[in-house]
């Protein structure tokens, strides 16, 4: 089980991880992509760590289609994080200091599929977010998504 840790500078307790994560809007675009986790039981963007060899590009679509049986064209990038107050700690008591690359991504094939990691996948609103158990730190991934901005918000 994943758990957030905040604290005043708590990152350099972690290893360096880099990950990335999709935000996948449905065709009208009022509604977002979400998977719930087995381990923590919480809602999140489809994403996870990159593989050594692989681009973002790549593991953002690989960890799409490990998640939710999906197979996805990965757009513009929507943000960089990399919050040294925080780190992600595991049940194993691995901690890790994530460097998360968010991007639009839309669908191109396949079907929705639950996954070792995934528990529940749907759409939803921006006011059914507000009401979920979210992972803390995707809701800011989600809020820049919405900007729609041409740069990056860099975080």
């Amino acid at each position: 089980m994943a758990k957030i840790i905040y604290g005043d500078r708590i990152g350099k307790t972690g290893k360096l991880r880099t990950g990335c994560s999709a935000t996948i809007f449905d065709p009208s675009r009022e509604k977002i992509l979400l998977t719930r986790r087995t381990d923590n039981d919480l809602w999140c963007l489809p994403g996870g760590g990159l593989d050594p060899g692989e681009s973002v590009t790549e593991a953002c679509k690989r960890e799409v289609w490990e998640e939710t049986g999906l197979h996805v064209k990965v757009g513009k990038l929507t943000g960089v994080y990399s919050n040294p107050h925080q780190v992600l700690e595991y049940a194993d008591g691995n901690r890790y200091h994530t460097i998360a690359l968010n991007f639009d991504a839309e669908v191109v094939s396949g079907e929705m599929t639950l996954s070792d990691e995934t528990k529940e996948i749907g759409y939803f609103s921006i006011d059914e977010i507000h009401k979920i158990d979210l992972m803390s730190h995707h809701q800011e991934r989600i809020t820049d998504a919405l900007e729609n901005n041409i740069e990056p918000f860099i975080r």
